[in-house]
């Protein structure tokens, strides 16, 4: 089968309002008929928060704690509970739905979408796989809660039985936008200083890679979640940037957000 070929975009380090802006600019500039699918990889700097489109910051974290210290508080474009974003590689993909065949709901489509990751974990000699291989039926899963990284659902991702990272989707007309982090280290403890109800027990309930023995850098570990895709989906990348639309997009977004 001919790899399909798929924009990469590579974002480097950005503050959290513009890593949003962007993300949703891709999304909005993206047309199905036309669009080449893309991939994005970034990280965050400094540290922020972001909260499901449903949410209500204030009534989750301690905004005037985040004013103080320069914590950005952003909105995704996607549902879930709020994230703490930190030292963490992170994606976002947006492509025509019909590069999900067969899939008979969003649900299939997103185990499908995350099985690049299990693929990534695995290369790095970790034991991964989705929740709902790992738990037995008298395990409740898909409890809503208001941080990401508290409730578990039958998608999430494990290794050696507790959760690493997040995964959100966002479904346009036949457009799938899906974003997650991969985290680095373990910032439940300082994320959980600007909670107003900390969940103290997340930190022995969750993982990151260097809590599992993984210590490579940055830019090895964006390169072997680039060939986990890639070979995943079968697609072949081609480096680009922004453009003139999306830039235009992004900026109109961040306006609207100062």
């Amino acid at each position: 089968m001919k790899s399909a070929q798929w924009r990469l975009i590579d974002s480097g380090l950005l503050p959290g309002i513009e890593n949003m802006a962007i993300d949703e600019a891709l999304l909005a500039c993206f047309e199905p008929e036309k669009s080449s699918p893309l991939l994005r990889i970034y990280g965050w700097n400094p540290p922020a928060f972001s909260c499901g489109r449903f949410q209500k910051p204030a009534e989750i974290i301690a905004l005037h704690r985040c004013r103080a210290d320069g914590v950005q508080v952003v909105k995704r474009i996607t549902g879930g509970g709020v994230i703490y974003h930190g030292a963490e590689l992170t994606y976002s993909l947006v492509c025509p739905t019909g590069f999900i065949p067969g899939s008979r709901s969003v649900k299939d489509a997103f185990f499908q979408l995350t099985s690049f990751l299990i693929n990534f974990y695995r290369k790095l000699g970790l034991q991964a796989c989705h929740a709902v291989d790992h738990y037995s039926g008298d395990k409740k899963l898909g409890e809503r809660t208001p941080l990401c990284f508290a409730g578990i659902e039958s998608c999430d991702i494990l290794v050696n039985g507790k959760k690493i990272g997040g995964n959100a989707q966002r479904r346009l007309k036949k457009v799938i936008f899906q974003h997650g982090s991969i985290p680095l280290s373990q910032m439940a403890a300082e994320a959980n200083n600007y909670l107003l109800q900390p969940d103290h027990g997340i930190v022995e309930r969750t993982t990151c890679l260097e809590g599992q023995g993984v210590t490579v850098g940055q830019k090895q570990l964006a390169d072997l979640l680039k060939c986990s895709f890639a070979e995943s989906f079968n697609v072949v990348f081609k480096p680009d940037l922004l453009t003139a639309a999306e830039e235009k997009s992004a900026a109109g977004y961040m306006q609207k957000t100062e």
